[in-house]
């Protein structure tokens, strides 16, 4: 069994059990997370598809840790200018375990 599920702009096929990276939540950690936007449901050769959401169809999730990913580098430089800025950013991640697909 998986589902398909919408969060903070992106999209993402989850099965029960398995730990997945979205964007940072307003969640503490073990705590317990319900995503309603569910745009895919498949059990086996059933597979529901909404229009856009399935309706009554949810993901119940625990939040295992909130982080931060690798640091990614930005690099601007420009030739014979003398132009040169180095920044740095880390984005904000909230690890879940998905528990139960309903």
């Amino acid at each position: 069994m998986y589902a398909v599920i919408a969060t903070g702009g992106k999209q993402y096929r989850v099965q029960p059990g398995e730990i997945i990276r979205v964007e940072k939540l307003e969640a503490a950690a073990k705590a317990s997370v319900t995503f309603d936007q569910v745009l895919l449901v498949a059990d086996g050769e059933n597979v529901q598809i909404g229009a856009p959401t399935v309706a009554g169809a949810k993901v119940t999730a625990e939040v295992v840790q909130n982080g931060r990913g690798e640091k990614l580098i930005i690099y601007k430089y420009r030739r014979r200018k003398g132009y040169r800025r180095k920044t740095g950013h880390r984005q904000p991640f909230t690890a879940v375990k998905i528990t139960a697909i309903a």
